[in-house]
C-alpha cells in the first residue's frame, strides 16, 4: 500500500512506530500503557505494527543508582543490560490484556551493513509479523561501540522501515509538530507538510539531550524522516501523547511526503 498522506495511515498494513527515551522512561513511564493501547488498536484492525523503542539505558539508570545518563561506554552498556530486560517486561505487561505477545529484536549498525546479518534480521522480523507478534526493536547497546552506534533510534527506525518495506513510519517526539525554528524562539511556526524535494536549508532544527536520558532531537527526526521518505515511506513526526490520533490518520504532526516512484528510480540509477 502506498501511503501518500497522513490520513492513509489509518488503513496502512505495515507501520513502524518509534518512541524515545524521554517519552517512556522515568516519570514518563506512565505513557507505556497509553502507547500500547494505540498500537493494539492498530493491531486489532489487522495492521502489522513494529515498535522501535529507545529507553534501555534510561530505564536501567535507577537500578544502578545513576541520576543522569552515563557518559562512559561501559556504564552505558551495563545500564542497557539491566534496563532492556525491565523495559520489555513493562511492554509485555501492558500488552497482556490485549492478548498480544512482544518479540525483542536488538540490532547494531553492523547488522545493516553485513548482508548475512541484514538478511537474518529481515527474515526474523517478517516471521514475527506473520505470527502476529509485535516486534520491539532497539539498538543493542550492550555490544555497540561509540564508533558504530546509530547515535539515535530515529535513524534505526528509518532503516527498519526500509528493511521490512513498511507503508508508513511514525516518529514520536515531545512536541506535536516540527517548527521552522526551535519552538521556544520568537517567530517559530509549525510545519504541516514537507515535500520530498523541499529545501530545508533555511529552517533551524536543534538536537539536544532530553531530560538527561535521551539523545534525540528535531534534527535527528528530520534526517530520519527524509531517509524514509526518500525510499517511498511517508513519515509522520508528532508527540507521543498523540499516538492514537496519528495511527488513526488524524490531522496531527508534521508529514514528510514520500518521494514519487520515478524520483526513487532516478536516485537508484545515479
Amino acid at each position: 500500500m502506498i501511503v501518500q498522506d497522513r490520513a492513509d495511515i489509518a488503513s496502512a498494513q505495515r507501520i513502524v512506530v518509534k518512541v524515545g527515551s524521554s517519552s517512556i522512561s522515568g516519570e514518563s513511564s506512565w505513557r507505556i500503557p497509553m502507547l500500547v493501547k494505540a498500537l493494539s488498536d492498530a493491531h486489532r484492525r489487522g495492521a502489522e505494527v513494529l515498535l522501535v523503542s529507545s529507553g534501555a539505558i534510561a530505564t536501567g539508570m535507577p537500578f544502578l543508582d545513576l541520576d543522569s545518563r552515563p557518559t562512559d561506554l561501559a556504564t552505558q552498556q551495563a545500564a542497557a543490560a539491566v534496563g532492556q530486560n525491565v523495559l520489555v517486561f513493562r511492554y509485555q505487561e501492558a500488552l497482556r490484556p490485549f492478548g498480544i505477545t512482544a518479540g525483542q529484536v536488538l540490532l547494531t549498525a553492523g547488522d545493516f551493513e553485513d548482508p548475512t546479518h541484514r538478511s537474518n534480521a529481515q527474515r526474523a522480523l517478517e516471521r514475527l509479523l506473520d505470527l502476529r507478534i509485535l516486534p520491539i526493536v532497539n539498538e543493542n547497546d550492550t555490544v555497540a561501540t561509540h564508533e558504530i552506534r546509530f547515535g539515535d533510534n530515529d535513524r534505526l527506525a528509518a532503516l527498519v522501515a526500509h528493511l521490512v518495506s513498511a507503508d508508513a513510519l511514525i516518529l514520536l517526539s515531545d512536541i506535536a509538530n516540527l517548527y521552522t525554528k526551535p519552538p521556544t524562539e520568537p517567530g517559530a511556526e509549525p510545519l504541516d507538510v514537507i515535500g520530498s524535494d523541499d529545501d530545508l536549508s533555511a529552517l533551524e532544527f536543534g538536537s539536544t539531550v532530553v531530560n538527561s536520558v535521551g539523545t534525540g532531537g528535531a534534527a535527528t527526526k528530520v534526517s530520519a524522516a527524509r531517509l524514509a521518505a526518500a525510499g517511498g515511506i511517508g513519515t509522520l513526526v508528532t508527540s507521543a501523547d498523540l499516538v492514537a490520533e496519528a495511527l488513526s490518520g488524524g490531522p496531527v504532526g508534521t508529514w514528510f511526503a514520500p518521494a514519487p516512484v520515478l524520483a526513487r528510480l532516478d536516485k537508484l540509477s545515479e
